[in-house]
């Protein structure tokens, strides 16, 4: 039993090969397989994956692109019931997430097998490299609403690079989470948090990509804050029933 690393992709075909070279050399001393989430990329992602014949990595080929809470959701919805799997890792393909950080957010300890452990830029020890510091700002300021809003004790909350225990993704209505862009990542922390997971946030730094195009823009912080006010609200005004829509009834 072992986990298995999602890495949604669109137009990465120089970043994703660079970072399943970074993967093999890790994979030597751990058992992990990885699942690639292409949501149909032009540039023949799927195909430059599928040509490296690593026995360890597979591709999920998608229809077209349809947004990165969509991917995970696919993805989740593909591996969460094979008993092989004990974790899923989600991780970015452009190499803003570094794969010398996996060990220590893999080796990660919780009070519970119902679990999350979080990759975060914004805890001592975390960083961020080729940022600006509006961009900085930017991502403070809106983890902290959220974090407020919703009342979730945690510094990270927009981040991407997480661990998921199966048996906690087991125990949430995946099916029942509608963001697309990246309040993807707050949606599934706060159905996390109502399905009282363990949570753990372990310091890493992230880089800027360099190669490729950032996939960010102005509508997906726009729905980012939209989306995370309107959760606010429905946790204060009905938090019995945000919990029966997120998670499942034992």
């Amino acid at each position: 039993m072992y986990p298995i690393i999602l890495i949604p992709t669109y137009n990465e075909s120089i970043a994703i090969v660079e970072l399943l070279n970074k993967l093999s050399t890790l994979h030597n001393g751990r058992e992990f397989e990885v699942l690639i989430l292409d949501d149909n990329s032009p540039d023949g992602t799927a195909d430059i994956v599928d040509k490296l014949n690593l026995t360890w990595v597979r591709v999920l080929r998608r229809p077209g692109k349809a947004g990165l809470g969509a991917a995970y959701r696919a993805g989740f919805a593909e591996v969460i019931m094979n008993p092989r799997y004990t974790h899923v890792v989600t991780m970015d393909a452009d190499g803003s997430h570094r794969v010398e950080d996996l060990p220590v957010m893999l080796d990660a300890e919780h009070s519970s097998s119902v679990s999350i452990t979080l990759g975060s830029r914004w805890v001592p020890g975390g960083s961020v490299v080729n940022w600006p510091l509006s961009r900085q700002i930017l991502s403070r300021a809106g983890t902290a609403y959220a974090r407020i809003a919703l009342r979730i004790p945690l510094h990270d909350l927009t981040g991407g690079f997480r661990i998921y225990s199966t048996e906690l993704l087991r125990k949430l209505n995946l099916h029942q989470m509608t963001a697309t862009g990246y309040c993807f990542q707050i949606e599934i922390a706060m159905a996390s948090d109502l399905a009282g997971a363990s949570a753990r946030e372990v310091p890493i730094t992230f880089v800027e990509r360099v190669n490729g195009v950032s996939k960010m823009s102005r509508a997906i912080v726009i729905e980012a804050l939209w989306q995370t006010t309107l959760w606010g609200l429905a946790r204060t005004l009905r938090p019995s029933a945000d919990k029966l829509h997120y998670v499942k009834s034992e």
